[in-house]
């Protein structure tokens, strides 16, 4: 027999003479808990009897099995192992924890005992102190308080990320400090088992893959353990028969809380209930009802959430749900504080800038700090603002549309080739040099062999186009603005506007019957008085100088514009606002104004090439006038830009291309809309001219930032097929200081003349 076993039965002798001990003591002193007491001692002997025939280890169970059998057994042998200290050989197995419990409740019990008894527990108290490895004041704070805050925070600190992801790494995680908990070496599995044979604590050994450490089970674990093996509270001092604590008063109730007696129903099963569910059985099994499977959890564990996951395949999107829900608002940031720091409030020059922004760029809200809360006024855009979110939330539809798989080169216009467009202008030729300063106009005569340039040294010369040959010069005062040829071939005068002064001047290229015609019309006659409303706009005086006429207008001319049949000529004045163009009459030597009111500034203004219609531009809008009628303007087209610089009209009238301040181009076909039907964004500065070819179809624009743009432009016959637009080529050599200021066609040949800053005209043929 074993020592456990010996150890056992000496116990159970024990226990046997001390209960008859205590039954030979009086039975009127008996309390009723001793009754509790020796079931207790029962069924300790009874588990006492099974450790003693089971203790012996089975080398077929595994360790840490969680048997009933193997929690009796081992737990019984721990104990021994904790009281003992060690001594088994010394003390034959005495001093189990349940025996010493016991002795240690008989003597709460039977106060009156002799001196024996007492001496009894208090050797017993101190063999268990002095034996136990756990300590008594660990064990105390274990049964007194069972709170979550006294367990040991765990070491790593990596909170719910699983533990596969550190599986190729050398550690685990991080501690407090954040240094990495550097993962121990595992024993072979030969190895862990041997060790299991030769330890009897194994079954209390626990591995924590967590924290990477080996925990094992305190005795009051074992206690808990075994208790709830039984179905028994954790805790042995819980009371499950505790009295019944009436918390009603009965004293003062006279009528009971309800006399009814109860009624049959509530004992007999519903009729209406099993036919609900009759019916509801026979549509599951025909098919009428579905009934949803329960979504399979995954073994693995949960999915991590893909951050940068594209939307359409994210699986964490809505089922079936084409709702989008409403946009959040902004949080308020530092900027909006009543008082922010210094580096958010701008300085006075910040806000003098902000002033001269357009609206939609300047900041909505400018930092401003307050004192207090109470110095705050009430904010100006409340109402608006909140009216315009409910109208975000409750107007505005929100539905996610499907994606369609589109490939993108489809998406591309199918443009004809370049070498299919030929001719257009595409490398430089000729130079023309001669002016000082820059040539700020240009214009090219009907016939195409001579142009004229204007330049801010106050020249005005005219070159013969195939040679480079300056063939005549005129000098001014001031720098000339504009310079435009008459359109009539038997007519070879030449307007020139600078400052507020417009002259017409013989260029003596006609035949001798021309200039006859021209010296007349120049010299005969006074020039008539003007009207009264005109007279104050402008005055026509004799060019002594150049034997010319020269007209003085009361404001700066910015623009000059020659009709198609070479009698009248259009001029702006950008600062005349609705005096601002006036029409002259070269023939009566006349001027007249134009017979409706323009609203805004006008920029630039252009003749109808074939009907009696003018194009007047003004910053943002052209409007489209009858000059045989008075009255509003018979069509208005809005480029939606911020500032027109020119505009130039297609010799079949119907097509008029606009160009802006900002760097845009806008095709307008006017038969179409009166919104463009094409913007080009091409310069990254401002445009200064555009240009369309009389024969062929050609467009350019030049613009500050060096460069003209040739571009394709042919209008169809057949009103149901729209322009067709391609971007040919892009012109440079022109320095970077100032740009490119005018562009011009030839008109017979596909060459374009671009007249630069740096005093340089250029010709680019094909």
């Amino acid at each position: 027999m074993t020592k456990k076993s010996k150890g056992g039965k000496e116990d159970k002798k024990a226990i046997e003479t001390k209960s008859k001990s205590v039954s030979g003591k009086s039975q009127k002193q008996k309390k009723p808990v001793e009754k509790e007491v020796e079931k207790e001692v029962k069924e300790e002997e009874e588990l006492i009897q099974e450790s003693g025939t089971d203790s012996d280890y089975d080398g077929d169970s595994l360790s840490g099995s969680l048997n009933s059998d193997d929690f009796n057994s081992d737990i019984f042998e721990s104990e021994d192992d904790v009281t003992q200290g060690g001594t088994e050989e010394e003390d034959g197995g005495d001093g189990e924890s349940s025996q010493d419990e016991l002795l240690v409740h008989e003597g709460s019990i039977d106060n009156e005992d002799g001196d024996d008894g007492s001496e009894q527990i208090d050797s017993d108290n101190n063999e268990e102190e002095d034996g136990s490895d756990e300590g008594s004041d660990r064990d105390e704070a274990v049964e007194e308080s069972d709170s979550s805050e006294d367990e040991v925070a765990p070491r790593n600190t990596v909170g719910d990320v699983p533990l596969k992801w550190y599986e190729d790494e050398k550690h685990i995680g991080y501690d407090i400090t954040g240094k990495k908990i550097t993962k121990k070496e595992r024993q072979d599995k030969l190895d862990s088992f041997l060790a299991s044979m030769d330890d009897s604590k194994n079954w209390r050994k626990i591995i924590d893959d967590y924290n990477d450490e080996e925990v094992e089970l305190t005795k009051e674990e074992s206690k808990m353990v075994r208790r709830l093996l039984k179905g028994k509270a954790p805790h042995a001092d819980f009371d499950p028969y505790a009295d019944y604590v009436d918390w009603f008063k009965w004293t003062d109730a006279i009528h009971p809380l309800s006399s009814a007696p109860e009624p049959k129903r509530r004992f007999i099963p519903s009729i209406w209930e099993a036919k609900k569910v009759v019916k509801l059985v026979r549509g599951i099994r025909m098919g009428l009802i579905k009934v949803a499977k329960p979504e399979e959890e995954p073994e693995e564990g949960p999915v991590p959430y893909l951050l940068w996951e594209p939307a359409s395949t994210s699986d964490q999107k809505n089922k079936n749900l084409t709702y989008i829900p409403p946009p959040k608002l902004k949080l308020p940031g530092h900027e909006e504080s009543y008082n922010p720091s210094l580096e958010y409030i701008p300085t006075e020059e910040e806000k003098a800038s902000y002033e001269l922004m357009f609206e939609e760029d300047r900041p909505k809200l400018i930092p401003t700090r307050f004192t207090s809360l109470r110095s705050i006024p009430a904010y100006g855009n409340a109402l608006k603002e909140s009216f315009e979110r409910c109208l975000d939330l409750y107007l505005c539809p929100r539905i996610r549309k499907k994606r369609i798989n589109i490939d993108p080169e489809s998406l591309k216009p199918k443009l004809p080739s370049r070498k299919d467009l030929r001719p257009y202008p595409n490398s430089c030729y000729l130079e023309y040099k001669g002016h000082t300063g820059a040539v700020t106009s240009i214009s090219t005569d009907s016939s195409g062999q001579w142009i004229a340039s204007g330049s801010t040294d106050g020249s005005v010369r005219i070159w013969e186009v195939e040679t480079g040959r300056c063939l005549k010069v005129w000098q001014f005062d001031e720098a000339i603005k504009f310079v435009a040829w008459n359109p009539l071939s038997s007519l070879p005068v030449l307007a020139i506007a600078m400052g507020r002064d417009l002259f017409f001047l013989n260029t003596e290229l006609g035949n001798d019957e021309e200039q006859e015609v021209i010296k007349e019309m120049f010299h005969s006659g006074n020039i008539p008085e003007p009207e009264a409303s005109v007279a104050a706009i402008v005055t026509w005086l004799q060019d002594e100088l150049y034997g010319g006429i020269k007209i003085r207008h009361f404001k700066n001319i910015s623009s000059i514009d020659w009709h198609r049949k070479g009698d009248y000529l259009s001029t702006v004045m950008a600062s005349g606002e609705t005096r601002g163009v006036v029409l002259h009459q070269l023939s009566k030597k006349k001027t007249q104004r134009l017979p409706f009111k323009i609203r805004g500034l006008p920029v630039c203004t252009l003749f109808h090439p074939s009907l009696s219609y003018i194009f007047v531009a003004t910053r943002k809008d052209v409007r489209v006038y009858n000059l045989l009628k008075t009255g509003l303007a018979t069509k208005k087209l809005e480029t939606g830009m911020r500032e027109i610089s020119s505009m130039a009209i297609h010799p079949g009238g119907d097509n008029l291309i606009v160009g802006s301040k900002e760097g845009k181009m806008c095709w307008f076909d006017m038969d179409l809309s009166s919104k463009p039907y094409k913007t080009l964004k091409n310069h990254p500065k401002d445009i200064t001219n555009v240009a369309v070819h009389r024969s062929y179809p050609l467009f350019a624009s030049c613009s500050e930032d060096s460069t003209a743009y040739v571009f394709h432009g042919k209008v169809y016959n057949d009103l149901n097929q729209n322009p067709l637009i391609v971007p040919l080529e892009i012109l440079r050599g022109h320095s970077i200081k100032g740009g490119v200021l005018d562009c011009k066609f030839h008109p017979r040949q596909p060459w374009l003349f671009t007249a630069g800053a740096d005093s340089i005209i250029k010709l680019y043929c094909h």
